[in-house]
């Protein structure tokens, strides 16, 4: 196993992972940045709000950058008029 950091960047700062997850490969480090995603999309639509502007980068124990997810990439969007979020109106 491999110590993964998930580092989340977003529009108004950085949090960086000081811990970090032993996770078994890239990918599966790739599979939690996905979860995380989700966790704070999660938390951001029951304040009302949705800010797809973030992503996280996963680097290993030597600060090698490993991937990046975006936070678009981890969710599929409906209801998506002219670039905006909005009602069928």
């Amino acid at each position: 196993m491999t110590r993964y950091f998930l580092h989340v960047e977003m529009p108004d700062g950085v949090a960086v992972d000081q811990e970090g997850e032993e996770l078994a490969d890239p990918q599966a480090a790739r599979l939690q940045a996905m979860r995380g995603i989700r966790d704070v999309l999660a938390s951001q639509v029951k304040q009302g709000r949705l800010d797809l502007r973030g992503r996280i980068k996963v680097t290993d124990e030597a600060g090698a950058e490993i991937a990046t997810v975006s936070f678009e990439e981890a969710v599929t969007v409906l209801g998506k008029i002219e670039g905006r979020l909005g009602s069928d109106g």
